[in-house]
């Protein structure tokens, strides 16, 4: 009788800690998926597009016997409206052309009371701190010319108006265009240096960089310095609370304030009382685009630098 030898046993399979296999690439949470290109692309077309707009609201204006020379406070504010929804409209375009964008792509998302808190505070006084040290070291005594050409001084109408382009739609359109797309695609950008990709933190100064700019027309030169800095404290509350709800609140406050103080020279109740009226109106427009988004459980010192 032939026997046949039992099969030896198979080698056990090594632990899964033990194979070998490359760890993938650290991505941001709330990292959209846009190309470089589309963030420079997206700001020659808002300009583009602001500059034919606002010429088409003055020429339709002259017809109804505003002067182009001395425009009036409405056609003033149209204008402006249509100047900021210029970028809104490239933005959409640009991020529509790779995908279909989500709100939580440009970071309508929800976040938690305290870590929105705790963003605003820490902005807000590192903004303030450094403009008054940078307005005592060069005597600064300037002011937004804006306002005034909104007409707040010439009737209730205008100022209703104007306060409401200042603390709520530009805010809106800012942080959106600013904060929601340029950011967003600016910091895929991987840059490194010393062993760490610091693109993110080139991506914040260089948004900064490009809002203080876009206020050349509307605030005295000496102030686009410290409004650059705004910008780039706005990218990092953006970052660090992956939502734009918090740098929305920080620069319609801000506007309020300069508003208040600068051109009307309200006390503080009424200044309080304008930053609240503008948060609700901006929460009434933006907060149903963030109730589909997940709120994000992340601590803020999670989000990596690396994608």
């Amino acid at each position: 009788m032939s026997s046949v030898p039992p099969p030896s046993p198979s080698p056990p399979a090594p632990p899964p800690e033990a194979i070998d296999t490359p760890e993938p690439p650290q991505v941001a949470l709330d990292q959209p998926p846009w190309r470089l290109w589309s963030a420079p692309a997206a700001i020659v077309v808002g300009l583009a597009l602001g500059v034919v707009a606002t010429i088409i609201v003055e020429v339709v204006a002259t017809l109804g016997g505003s002067s182009l020379s001395h425009p009036t406070p409405a056609v003033s504010i149209i204008g402006d409206v249509a100047f900021d929804l210029s970028f809104v409209a490239a933005a959409l375009y640009f991020a529509f052309l790779q995908g279909r964008p989500r709100a939580s792509d440009f970071g309508f998302r929800r976040v938690s009371l305290r870590l929105a808190v705790k963003a605003f505070v820490v902005a807000a006084i590192s903004y303030y701190l450094l403009t008054a040290v940078y307005a005592q070291l060069l005597s600064l005594h300037g002011s937004d010319k804006l306002p005034s050409e909104l007409g707040v001084s010439k009737s209730t109408a205008a100022l209703v108006a104007a306060a409401v382009f200042v603390c709520v739609i530009a805010p809106i359109a800012e942080e959106f265009f600013f904060r929601g797309f340029v950011f967003g695609v600016l910091r895929g950008w991987r840059i490194t240096a010393f062993g760490r990709n610091i693109g993110t933190w080139v991506a914040a100064v260089l948004t900064g960089i490009l809002f203080g700019l876009a206020h050349t027309g509307s605030a005295s030169p000496q102030y686009l310095v410290p409004l650059g800095f705004l910008g780039f404290a706005l990218c990092i509350v953006r970052w660090r609370t992956g939502s734009l709800y918090p740098g929305m609140a920080l620069h319609s406050a801000n506007n309020a304030l300069a508003l208040g103080v600068s051109q009307l020279s309200w006390n503080a109740p009424e200044i309080l009382g304008l930053m609240l009226g503008s948060w609700l109106l901006i929460a009434v427009v933006t907060a149903p685009l963030g109730v589909r988004s997940p709120a994000l459980s992340v601590a803020p010192d999670a989000f990596p630098l690396t994608r």
